[in-house]
């Protein structure tokens, strides 16, 4: 590859990294456009779609990470009232209730 100099740059170069970075570029669309239809076809057979991408994005974490994000969210979710303390018996379910009455 010759280097030719125009102004300080090697044009060469310079049209080969940009050539480059294209077609990375339209490869690109080409995986993006196979991971929407994967998801397409998930959220066809009953899939959550959401739960998928949250997996997905845990999965992609450290273990030690992972657990300090959700020792911060399940603080939160203590501190507005949406989890019971921890001393606390946790609330049961209806089908619990009935268990326990149809075993008395």
């Amino acid at each position: 590859m010759t280097k030719t100099k125009t102004g300080g740059l090697a044009v060469d170069q310079l049209r080969s990294i940009i050539g480059r970075v294209e077609k990375l570029e339209e490869e690109k669309m080409g995986i993006s456009a196979d991971i929407r239809d994967v998801f397409a076809e998930a959220k066809g057979n009953g899939f959550d779609i959401k739960a998928i991408r949250t997996i997905i994005k845990m999965r992609k974490m450290d273990a030690s990470e992972r657990e300090e994000q959700e020792t911060v969210l399940d603080t939160y979710l203590h501190a507005l009232g949406m989890l019971p303390d921890s001393d606390e018996r946790p609330a049961r379910s209806k089908r619990e209730e009935e268990d326990e009455f149809e075993a008395a």
